[in-house]
């Protein structure tokens, strides 16, 4: 058997890449250095190129084989999710939202990161780099540790994300059960939930409802204070049985203090993994005349880290707001200006109650919750998507089904080209004491029927006709009307516009 000094060129079973002609070679046969130095570059490339190549052309080729086989079935897997994206995109957002299957694939990239490197230094070894000589054979292997890296740190990268994917969707996500749309839309609603160490329970502060078109995606937020009084329960239901006069009982009996009760009455709502919301769900229900499909909830405690995971939102600050007050004292400002926020400044942005009514905290966290809409572009997601997935498991829990989550993200992609239309419950509009519940349902109707009408829908008048499925009783289990209710003393807490507090 001939020493690799003596080795003469060897056919490449086809390869003219690999292939040196007898007329290449030196005058006893062998490979010069400058050949040598091309078959072991040429070698490094294919496998990148192709992995298992080299192993095909002079190394084991059954291991080879297999390898090709496997590369040429995940470029076929890809032109697969390819096509299925513009021709099937609800069956591939469908595969690609499944936990089991984002494990599997995350698995498959941390593997095949683990292998085509292998493949890259045997690569190295069947070219022959050591004997093109030291200052070539340097250079040469610089080469291969630098493709070794590039075919296995960014397949570890994609796998870690996918992973995240996987144990988020598992841990935020459910199996529960799907609601249908009503009238063509989906109703969500979203809670900021106040928990703390002063606090008992979740109460959340912040109560708005997302009426979502099922067909265009476009959004209309119904806002409701949190002091809201006199709520009722859909007829029929347990909550109501129990409660014939609703939820009232003075100052005690606010809105946001309905999650803390639910959770207490359990029995009253059998099927609800979590009561609270459940029970919170059904009031906004019957207030609205909306049936509201499901909720998500967005603890303002963790929130912070979820602002810190996308690296700040930047918002345009109309005044200044205290961080502390209340029981504290007030240790510094939120100046006016364009400014990005950290989680930190963010969380006091939106919960600061120091020298502010409840309805400009009410517009400031909505202007929160729209930069962090906005701003949550895909360079951003990817980008950081391992510390937004971690974070996202500690802020965010929802009765959304997995099977639900396609649905949303293709109404979520179309909603973000769309203008938001929204709607906000405060006085003098209302008074929060004794509310009008066929104003508020009126009113919910008209901003629906605008923004459908609409391409881009401006806020809705109040209608004085119109009323939404429910609004008498016979739909969607909503309460009566009942008599209007004759307005209160003038209240010294003014509805606030969103766009004069702040610009997302």
């Amino acid at each position: 058997m001939p020493s690799p000094t003596t080795e003469r060129a060897r056919p490449s079973n086809g390869s003219g890449l690999l292939h040196e002609p007898a007329d290449r070679l030196d005058v006893h046969g062998r490979l010069t250095p400058q050949q040598r130095l091309r078959r072991a570059v040429s070698l490094l490339l294919l496998t990148v190129a192709v992995p298992g190549a080299a192993q095909l052309s002079f190394g084991n080729r059954r291991a080879g084989r297999w390898m090709v086989r496997i590369w040429a079935g995940l470029w076929l897997l890809v032109a697969l999710i390819a096509a299925g994206w513009f021709l099937a995109r609800g069956l591939v957002l469908t595969l690609v939202t499944q936990p089991s299957l984002l494990t599997l694939a995350a698995g498959g990239l941390i593997l095949f990161g683990a292998v085509w490197p292998v493949l890259v230094a045997d690569a190295w070894r069947l070219g022959q780099a050591g004997l093109v000589g030291a200052r070539l054979r340097r250079r040469v292997t610089l080469l291969a540790v630098l493709l070794m890296l590039v075919t296995s740190l960014p397949l570890f990268a994609a796998g870690r994300r996918v992973w995240a994917a996987g144990d988020l969707i598992g841990s935020v996500f459910g199996a529960g059960h799907r609601s249908a749309s009503a009238d063509g839309r989906y109703n969500v609603l979203l809670l900021g939930g106040d928990a703390g160490a002063d606090r008992v329970g979740v109460r959340p502060d912040s109560i708005t409802l997302a009426s979502i078109d099922a067909r265009t995606g476009r959004a209309v937020l119904v806002s409701l204070p949190r002091n809201l009084e006199n709520v009722p329960f859909p007829n029929g239901s347990p909550a109501a049985k129990e409660l014939p006069a609703g939820w009232s009982c003075g100052d005690a009996c606010l809105l946001n203090a309905l999650y803390q009760w639910g959770g207490q009455h359990p029995a009253l709502f059998p099927d609800a993994a979590d009561p609270g919301a459940e029970a919170t769900k059904q009031a906004v229900s019957a207030v609205t005349g909306l049936k509201v499909n499901y909720y998500v909830l967005v603890d303002l405690a963790g929130f912070r880290k979820l602002i810190d995971a996308m690296g700040g939102i930047k918002l345009t600050v109309s005044s200044r707001v205290p961080i502390g007050g209340g029981t504290s004292k007030v240790s510094g400002y939120i100046k006016p200006g364009t400014r990005t926020l950290d989680g930190y400044h963010a969380l006091w942005y939106a919960r600061s109650r120091h020298g502010s009514s409840d309805y400009e905290r009410m517009a400031r966290q909505r202007c929160v919750m729209t930069a962090m809409v906005n701003q949550l572009d895909p360079t951003t997601l990817l980008g950081r998507f391992q510390q937004i997935a971690g974070a996202s498991k500690d802020v965010v829990s929802t009765d959304i089904p997995a099977a639900e989550l396609p649905r949303f993200i293709q109404l979520g992609t179309r909603a973000k080209s769309a203008r938001i239309t929204s709607v906000q419950f405060v006085p003098p509009l209302i008074v929060p004491s004794r509310p009008d519940l066929g104003l508020i349902r009126r009113k919910v109707a008209a901003a629906i029927e605008s923004s459908q009408r609409s391409a881009d829908p401006q806020p809705a008048p109040i209608a004085t006709k119109q009323r939404p499925a429910g609004s008498g009783g016979n739909q969607d289990g909503a309460a009566p009307d009942g008599p209007a209710t004759t307005p209160g003393p003038a209240s010294t807490e003014p509805a606030v516009d969103v766009r004069s507090v702040c610009q997302a």
